[in-house]
């Protein structure tokens, strides 16, 4: 790698050649401005503003512009003339531990690398006490032409050097900060902790910028002359949040379904309750009187009872006879008492008439002689109270 600076790193009374190599790289692609007619390029000049004319980088200088808009020119010389210890050198002041370090202060890092065999030792020493100590060292140099502040610190088997700005040119974050009272919620925190699980660490080295890749890719399938189709872009994330718990969940299950993780409840979800969807209706239940149901089937069997008390028919002497049975009577009471005695009858009759036809017929014969005695012995009664009634009226 070039070295961009040659000195010396100042530890104490020890000096230690070095050589600044830059530690990164810029690996955005850069693009040239062109006439949108012809396509020709378009190249800045730098042309005196008083003449008119193009000037040439020898004939141009430095100077300081005034407030007033004058021009104090500054050369090379003035600057050289100038008391700056640190022109050639790393001067380390301090060793501290890297937690005083302010990540802003951070600005472009180097290697330093050792400048000649005579180096190596001290470099080594320095490495090795910077290791056991787990501190960084604080340091001044100078470059292009001011002084700088920097950060020394070891990577891997070489010092590394992290460019660090000026406290005062750190500005305070005022007015950045959210306005009034946001209070946050115990279950928003754990949703919070739950996705930082779930999206988990990253090997920064499987980091890469996928937006410089897409325009390589433009830049070649245009060289070779393929049609170039625009890309699906992406689901926007930039939506108005509404629901912060829902956004939370919402991102716990995307990001454990790239990872191909199972979705798991989220603060009460999954747990067997009823969807919205499978909510069953909900009727209103009708008002009605128990009384009133119990009044309308006692005036029901009542009525049914009637009923079955005025059915009547001719026996075969010619009687008439009033029955409780009857169809109205079957109807309204299945428990009729007329009916359980007609079908033991019919029981008792069947029994003795023997089994198939004559049987049943020797059971209706034997029936309706069983109703005519019935009837007879009822009308003999009936006699034998009016020869008593006139007994006595005698």
């Amino acid at each position: 790698m070039r070295s961009i600076w040659n000195g010396a790193i100042s530890f104490g009374l020890v000096s230690i050649p070095i050589k600044l190599v830059n530690a990164t790289e810029n690996h955005a692609i850069h693009f040239r401005q062109i006439h949108l007619a012809d396509g020709g390029r378009i190249r800045y000049r730098k042309v005196c503003e008083l003449d008119e004319e193009e000037v040439s980088g020898g004939e141009i200088g430095k100077a300081y512009e005034d407030a007033d808009g004058t021009m104090i020119p500054i050369t090379d010389e003035d600057l050289a003339q100038l008391p700056l210890p640190t022109a050639k050198t790393i001067e380390i002041v301090a060793f501290v531990p890297a937690d005083q370090i302010d990540p802003l202060q951070m600005d472009a890092a180097y290697y330093l690398s050792a400048n000649g065999v005579p180096a190596a030792k001290p470099y080594t020493l320095l490495r090795e006490a910077l290791k056991r100590s787990n501190k960084v060292a604080v340091a001044k140099y100078a470059l292009r032409g001011r002084e700088r502040l920097g950060m020394l610190r070891v990577v891997d088997d070489v010092i590394a050097m992290h460019g660090l700005l000026w406290p005062d040119e750190i500005r305070a974050p005022e007015g950045v900060a959210p306005e009034g009272d946001v209070t946050v919620r115990d279950a928003e925190l754990d949703l919070a902790d739950a996705l930082m699980d779930t999206l988990g660490e990253v090997d920064m080295d499987s980091l890469h910028d996928d937006y410089r890749e897409a325009v390589e890719e433009l830049i070649a399938a245009k060289a070779s002359g393929e049609e170039v189709r625009p890309a699906e872009s992406g689901e926007g994330g930039g939506g108005k949040v509404i629901d912060l718990i829902a956004a939370l969940e919402s991102s716990v299950r995307a990001a454990k379904k790239s990872r191909g993780e199972e979705d798991a409840a989220v603060d009460g979800e999954g747990d067997g309750g009823a969807d919205e969807g499978d909510m069953a209706e909900v009727h209103p239940i009708r008002k009605t009187s128990s009384g009133a149901s119990g009044k309308s089937s006692a005036k029901t069997s009542g009525s049914a009872a009637k009923t079955a008390k005025k059915t009547t028919h001719r026996t075969p002497t010619g009687k008439t006879v009033t029955r409780s049975g009857g169809s109205a009577a079957k109807k309204s009471a299945p428990k009729s008492t007329g009916t359980k005695k007609s079908t033991s009858t019919a029981k008792k009759s069947s029994g003795s008439g023997g089994s198939g036809g004559s049987g049943a017929s020797g059971g209706r014969s034997a029936a309706k002689k069983t109703t005519a005695k019935k009837s007879a012995s009822s009308g003999g009664t009936a006699k034998k109270t009016a020869s008593s009634r006139k007994r006595a009226s005698a």
